[in-house]
């Protein structure tokens, strides 16, 4: 079949790579795609806001599956627009997709649906927020409601920095994410992600990962959209998982159907590992970015026929997905200046060197500018590589991350650190 694949992310490199290898795949387009998709994709200029246009190509390419990577294009409705249509698509539509869309859509479908999570407040203006500061106390999370491109979320320790947090969103900082926002209980414990597959009905587990928000090494700074993760999560056990499964996604899913918006596509969970057991953070509406890289680095299984599955309420009629039972382990090069204003084209080579011993390099946000590759954007490339354990992985990604010369470029240097630190018995 014709694959139409829109994004322009390291998330998409890794889905175009996946998607390029199965033999359903006749032809795979990518919409706007990168350099690095381009060597599996045939990229067009296709505006994913433009719901009309991405119909007509559809229509005129004859596509068989389109898979929409980034967030903001299933948030719009347009997997609405092409399923009106007749077109199979992966990504849940515009009502199921604020899950992601609204923080506080989120948490009050948690409270209806008994899910369990940190007890919030939704407000609406800086004097509510304040107030409900003062419920809550030190440390605190504050989230702008809406997508923030990663980056709408504080974890303060301090009432004076929650306090800053709240005066910045709602001064504009996020433009319409921020016209409302929630303040959260602050909940001890890990940090794992975990994704599962459904088509509305049927649920199967996809794979579990870490993700390092914070752009310093040891988890300091800003955070970001990511600086590096690791799959699987051994901190996110079998029982962990199935805990997660049961007592979240279950009714997650059935409580959506029930209220008349059917979710299809993958549920991204952010989870915090409690004493009390798995809380959500977050969920998220389409594959994570850099998770998404190592779980595909590491599955077996058709990704073309798990994700046409979901698109056409099939999902229950094939095999669940397979996975290597090897660590996959990716480090982001990213421009200097990242999370703020990154330092853009700067030059890049070596990625032939890199990926020589193995690792495979994922481009993020590059360009090809008078024939060179260059950054174009904050988060550039995602270097990746499979070893037995977390710190095998580590260290052949680092080598690899070593083989480049990215000199506007930085990397953190302990993506994995705590996995590490537990397989050399110190943790």
């Amino acid at each position: 079949m014709n694959i139409l694949l829109l994004g322009s992310g390291g998330r998409e490199h890794a889905l175009a790579w996946k998607l390029a290898q199965s033999p359903l795949c006749d032809t795979l387009w990518a919409a706007p795609g990168n350099p690095g998709i381009a060597e599996h994709a045939t990229c067009v200029a296709l505006d994913a806001t433009d719901h009309a246009a991405v119909l007509a190509f559809c229509e005129e390419k004859v596509i068989g599956l389109i898979v929409i990577g980034p967030e903001a294009p299933l948030v719009d409705g347009l997997a609405d627009s092409l399923r009106d249509k007749g077109f199979a698509v992966f990504g849940p539509s515009k009502a199921a997709a604020q899950l992601e869309g609204s923080k506080g859509f989120t948490k009050d479908l948690c409270a209806r649906a008994n899910i369990p999570t940190g007890g919030y407040e939704r407000v609406a203006n800086e004097a509510d927020a304040m107030a409900a500061l003062q419920k809550f106390g030190a440390p605190v999370v504050i989230k702008a409601d809406g997508l923030a491109a990663g980056k709408g979320v504080t974890v303060a320790m301090t009432m004076p920095e929650a306090e800053e947090a709240v005066r910045d969103i709602f001064a504009g900082r996020f433009g319409e994410a921020g016209a409302e926002a929630v303040i959260e209980e602050f909940l001890e414990g890990e940090e794992a992600s975990f994704f599962a597959l459904t088509d509305g009905s049927t649920i199967v587990p996809f794979a579990s990962a870490q993700d390092h928000k914070r752009v310093g090494d040891g988890d300091t700074g800003p955070n970001t959209g990511g600086m590096g993760a690791y799959s699987p999560a051994p901190v996110l056990t079998a029982d962990l998982a199935g805990e997660a499964m049961t007592r979240i996604i279950a009714p997650t899913v059935k409580t959506l159907a029930d209220e008349g918006m059917p979710y299809s596509g993958v549920l991204f969970l952010g989870l915090m590992l409690t004493r009390e057991g798995p809380k959500l953070i977050e969920y998220n509406c389409r594959f994570g970015d850099p998770e998404c890289q190592v779980m595909l680095l590491r599955l077996e299984s058709d990704l073309v026929e798990l994700l046409h599955a979901c698109a056409e309420y099939r999902l229950g009629s094939i095999q669940p997905p397979r996975f290597a039972d090897d660590t996959a382990l990716t480090v982001v090069m990213a421009a200097k200046g990242y999370p703020g204003t990154p330092e853009k084209g700067g030059s890049i080579e070596g990625i032939a060197e890199a990926e020589a011993g193995g690792a495979k390099v994922f481009h993020a946000g590059t360009a090809i500018k008078d024939g060179k590759l260059v950054a174009n954007g904050g988060r550039v490339l995602n270097v990746t590589a499979r070893g037995e354990s977390v710190t095998e992985a580590q260290r052949k990604a680092y080598a690899a991350v070593d083989a480049i010369d990215f000199p506007t470029g930085f990397s953190r240097r302990d993506i994995g650190w705590r996995e590490v630190a537990r397989e050399a018995g110190d943790a």
